[in-house]
Formats: structure tokens, C-alpha cells, sequence
């Protein structure tokens, strides 16, 4: 299906890692084949999430620091729209603004990453596990009590480097970002969802815009793909519900197929020694139903006594 129209020019916000730009081109030359009349360009744009490296996310503001200057630029009209990966975005999108598009997910799996060991449960007792998730320490730590946890910042090929520097025995990434980049041969092992559930979008992008830009969000509506917005959708709820943030190792994982909806969620201590699991599954064929879906699940959480942990690890 074609929109009905695209305007002649538009620009793509984008930070400036190598992931970013890879993931603002790829919006690019779909949009360029889908509006052959259409010029497309980017925006480079530096964050203050990108400036600061040398502090966990949780202490300087979370996540949406790497969000704020790409939506000034949309205030501004300097861009037309911006992407971002969806697992980078607040679940409070601000007034004005809207997520006009989710495309097809990426390999949502984390990634086990080593020069010199084949898996996490090869490591010895003692090896040094980079990360900067929360969501991954908690599961790290409940599982493999044995390994060392320390803090990872920068951006993919930083993180390499920090790892080539021997620094860590193993470091953990998003299969996603690596596959993109074409370093699917750093990856040692994918770490299933069953030991290490995504954090909620991981793998998937988000295309923002202005919400009084009907225009742009017609453009857009073309590269949304249904069966990754309704799993995310539900994904985001179930962590709205619960009070995610970058404070609280929080991780959920929806499955779309034939109509029904599988939704897989996990809370937890920072320490591991406190893990809440739980599952849901429903008939969804929209988003509204997808994030009742994800409501549903919190809702059990908290019957449970989930408030304990979100408030814990605030």
C-alpha cells in the first residue's frame, strides 16, 4: 500500500554513533524507494547521552538523553522525523510528539561476546562480565553468581574495543546493534530469552515525529510492520504499568502469531537473589488489545508484590 502522498523534502534526525546512522539509513532508502520524487537526508546530531560516558545511564537522566536533542530538532522543524531504537525510547512519549512507525524487529536476543570463552557458562569463577543493563546484571547475577559484573558505556565498536583491550573476560550487547553493523562474527553465542529476557523493543526501531505532521506520518505509515508493533506495544505497557526505567531491571518479551499474542515479563532485584517471572497470552489484532495485554500482565505482577522491587531499585 501506497500513502497517498510524501513531502519533497524530508529530514532524518539522527545521533551520530555508527548504530544510529546505520539505523537512519536504513529509514532512508526505504523511504527513498517508496517516494522516488522525494529527497531524503540526515541530520547528524550529538546527545548528551553520547557526551557523558564515563556514568551509568540511571544517574544522569536514563535513556531519553539520548532522545531530547533529536525531538528539538522536530520542535524546531529543523528535521521532519527522527530514529531512534525503540528499547532507547521513554514509554512516556512527550505531548506533540508520536511514534508514527515501529518496523520489523532485529533479532531481539542479547548477545554473549568473548575473545576467549565460548558461553556464559564456560566462564570461570571470577571473570569480568561488561554491561551497563541493569535488566542483564539481574539475570547475570541470578544465574551465574559466580561472575563479576562491571559497568560498560559507549557505543558498539567502544565496547569491542574495551573487551579487544582486556579489560572484560565478556562483555554482553544487543544481537541486534551487531548484526546490523555486520559483526554478527563477534557474537560467541545468542543467549536465549529464557535465561536472558530483551528489554521492551530491544531490537526493534521506532520513527518519530511531530504529531501535527499528518503529512510525515502518512510517509511513514508504509514501514510499520503489524506483528512487531503489536508485540512491542504490549511490551511497553507491561513496563509503563510497572514503573520501568533505567533504575529497574525490567524485561519483557511478546511473541505475535496467528492473531495471538504471547507476552513473557520478568522484575527483579539489582542483586539477582529477588526474580518475579510471568506470562500471558490473548487473541490481539490491535494495539489497544495489545496493550491491555500488557497491563493485564502488570496487573499480575503487582498482585503479586512487584511494587516491592520497582520501589527497591528507584
Amino acid at each position: 500500500m501506497t500513502a497517498p502522498f510524501a513531502p519533497r523534502r524530508l529530514t532524518i534526525a539522527t545521533r551520530e554513533s555508527a548504530l544510529a546512522l546505520w539505523q537512519a539509513e536504513h529509514v532512508r532508502a526505504q523511504l527513498a524507494a517508496r517516494y522516488r520524487g522525494t529527497t531524503v537526508e540526515l541530520l547528524g546530531i550529538t546527545t548528551q547521552g553520547d557526551r557523558i560516558v564515563d556514568r551509568p545511564l540511571a544517574t544522569i537522566g536514563g535513556k531519553g538523553l539520548f532522545i531530547k536533542e533529536l525531538e528539538n530538532a522536530l520542535r524546531e522543524g529543523r528535521a521532519d522525523l527522527a530514529v531512534h531504537s525503540l528499547k532507547d525510547v521513554p514509554m512516556d512519549v512527550p505531548e506533540g510528539f508520536v511514534l508514527a512507525a515501529i518496523s520489523a524487529r532485529e533479532d531481539p536476543r542479547d548477545a554473549f561476546v568473548s575473545n576467549d570463552h565460548e558461553s556464559i557458562a564456560a566462564l570461570p569463577a571470577g571473570s569480568v562480565v561488561g554491561t551497563s543493563s541493569l535488566r542483564r546484571e539481574a539475570q547475570l547475577r541470578e544465574r551465574h553468581p559466580g561472575v563479576r559484573i562491571e559497568s560498560l558505556r559507549g557505543n558498539v565498536h567502544t565496547r569491542l574495543r574495551k573487551l579487544d583491550e582486556g579489560r572484560y573476560d565478556a562483555i554482553i550487547l544487543a544481537a541486534a546493534g551487531l548484526k546490523r553493523l555486520g559483526l554478527t562474527t563477534r557474537i560467541r553465542a545468542l543467549i536465549d530469552a529464557d535465561e536472558s529476557l530483551p528489554a521492551p523493543g530491544q531490537g526493534a526501531l521506532a520513527i518519530e515525529c511531530r504529531a501535527d505532521r499528518l503529512d510525515v506520518q502518512g510517509a511513514l505509515a508504509p514501514l510499520a510492520d503489524r506483528g512487531t508493533t503489536l508485540a512491542t506495544a504490549a511490551e511497553r505497557a507491561f513496563s509503563r504499568a510497572l514503573g520501568g526505567s533505567c533504575h529497574t531491571p525490567l524485561a519483557a518479551y511478546a511473541e505475535w502469531e496467528e492473531d495471538r499474542l504471547w507476552l513473557r515479563g520478568l522484575i527483579a532485584s539489582r542483586s539477582g537473589d529477588d526474580v518475579m517471572r510471568g506470562e500471558m497470552e490473548s487473541v490481539v489484532t490491535n494495539v489497544a488489545e495489545a496493550r491491555t495485554l500488557g497491563a493485564g500482565l502488570a496487573d499480575q505482577f503487582l498482585a503479586r508484590g512487584a511494587h516491592r522491587l520497582s520501589v527497591a531499585s528507584a
